[in-house]
């Protein structure tokens, strides 16, 4: 497997900080999210700091931008990076595509395929128009005087529920797990789609990527009280109810959508976390890490973030990329 690392940052000075440190400590791609910074901003930040790793975003939301914007950002960013970017793309949920940035969410699988398609074809130089079911393009005069670093940027796509996975199957060059995946949910329920969504493809070619929230300290249930409130962000999503269910914690979730809903932080005990969270000592993490091996290509490692402050964050994160260096 393939270890990689999601940094965390108070500042972009910090986010770069962390991203350099990661990558003299041997993570092979650094990847930014987008959710309280621009991730393609962030990823432009970090660009100019590494020299080895790939860039990757995960996610970019995919229909908050429009896809010729994000041809031409991928592009710019490649640049940036020397050819190193991975251009990850997720829909996000209904409610924070239609509420927080008031763009249209209906027919999410074939408004992603679209947009993937777009994005393509403006990156590999092509024709300047497009009409399908969901995205439009007619821009016939436009084109880049730019010379690209590639016609071809790796995109990968995250995605959670069964047909968005065969979708990533089908046309992602990588697939992006949530936050939260464990390894037999990845056994049982993501690889059958994703191979099933292949039709005819190789495995090889698809690059099979865990993201896996991290908590270490040198005491355990101080590593798991840490990662108490990335479990708790998560479990109040109502899009969720069936990963929760698979790993038997479907009474746990139901209760913390209904907190969520009053306005009250989710409790999130100890079986939430155990399956879920690489939370323990480094040697206790690291053997869940192992976990993954014949299953996915790449591991995403991140730290525990939601609740905690600024300074725990930063001594999470420390040990995080210590023991990316000993891998």
């Amino acid at each position: 497997m393939r270890i990689t690392y999601g940094p965390w940052g108070q500042t972009l000075a910090e986010l770069t900080g962390a991203a350099r440190a990661a990558e003299e400590a041997g993570a092979e791609v650094v990847w930014v999210p987008e959710l309280h910074r621009s991730a393609t901003v962030s990823a432009a930040a970090v660009a100019g700091t590494l020299t080895r790793a790939g860039v990757g975003t995960a996610v970019a939301l995919a229909f908050t931008r429009s896809p010729l914007v994000t041809a031409l950002e991928a592009l710019d960013l490649d640049e940036l990076t020397g050819g190193r970017l991975v251009l990850g793309l997720g829909t996000g949920t209904r409610r924070l595509n239609e509420t927080w940035h008031n763009v249209p969410w209906d027919r999410p699988l074939t408004r992603l395929r679209e947009t993937v398609e777009v994005i393509r074809a403006v990156v590999a130089g092509g024709p300047m128009t497009y009409e399908g079911e969901c995205q439009r393009l007619h821009a016939p005069g436009f084109h880049r005087p730019h010379e690209p670093v590639r016609t071809r940027i790796p995109i990968y796509l995250a995605a959670v529920g069964p047909r968005l996975t065969r979708l990533a199957g089908r046309i992602g060059d990588g697939w992006l797990s949530h936050e939260l995946c464990s390894p037999a949910y990845l056994r049982e329920r993501v690889l059958p789609n994703l191979t099933a969504g292949l039709d005819g493809r190789d495995r090889e070619e698809l690059d099979v990527v865990v993201s896996a929230c991290c908590s270490i300290d040198p005491d355990p249930a101080t590593a798991r009280r840490r990662a108490a409130g990335t479990l708790a962000f998560y479990a109040g999503v109502a899009t969720y109810r069936d990963f929760f269910a698979f790993h038997d914690l479907a009474a746990e979730h139901a209760a913390a959508v209904t907190a969520f809903r009053a306005g009250e932080r989710p409790d999130v005990p100890d079986r939430m976390i155990d399956p879920l969270v690489l939370a323990g000592t480094p040697d206790q993490v690291a053997e869940r890490l192992a976990g993954y091996a014949g299953l996915a290509d790449t591991v995403k490692l991140t730290p525990a973030v939601h609740g905690n402050p600024p300074e725990q964050v930063r001594r999470n994160q420390a040990r995080i990329i210590e023991l990316i260096g000993t891998l």
